[in-house]
């Protein structure tokens, strides 16, 4: 798999983590990204993979955010319902702002999605942006609708910026 010839299995000091990876659990939790999980381990690859599953919220639990700043690569498992979550979706905020500031390695993905989908928030993606569209529309609390908005832009702009990266498409696998 090019993901582990890529990346070394030598964490420097300031890193907990070869590896953090970001998916969907109920899309890819008991198949996909175990096995990836379980051959990234057999390489010697410390990697973080969040064992609970989290479906709400606005921000991110310290843990995860914590193990996001001491990963120095991250591997987006991007799947049908992967921006239904927000969780998903400010996990790939960070990582992309993690990115800009050092020289991570990023390797979406593409799990029975197209990058286009993706890209344009299209189909599946599409659908969950309005649903998150629709939640900030019914805040009645004007200061948490805008705290609403400013994540949906900031969601769109990475699920752009992680389609147009060169990555991985997993169909059929």
């Amino acid at each position: 798999m090019v993901v582990i010839s890529e990346i070394s299995s030598s964490t420097p000091p300031n890193y907990s983590y070869d590896v953090f990876l970001s998916f969907r659990g109920s899309d890819t939790r008991l198949g996909f990204t175990n096995h990836l999980y379980n051959a990234l381990v057999n390489a010697n690859i410390v990697t973080f993979l969040d064992d609970e599953e989290i479906e709400t919220g606005l921000s991110l639990k310290p843990e995860l955010e914590g193990a996001i700043k001491a990963s120095r690569a991250f591997i987006i498992v991007l799947s049908q319902n992967y921006a239904s979550s927000t969780w998903c979706l400010n996990e790939l905020v960070l990582i992309l702002d993690q990115c800009q500031n050092s020289n991570h390695i990023v390797i979406p993905i593409f799990y029975h999605v197209e990058p286009t989908d993706i890209r344009k928030q299209q189909s599946s993606f599409g659908e969950a942006m309005e649903e998150h569209k629709q939640k900030m529309e019914s805040e009645a609390d004007a200061e948490k609708r805008s705290q609403w908005a400013k994540k949906m832009d900031l969601w769109k702009k990475a699920l752009t910026e992680v389609a147009d990266l060169k990555g991985e498409t997993a169909k059929g696998r």
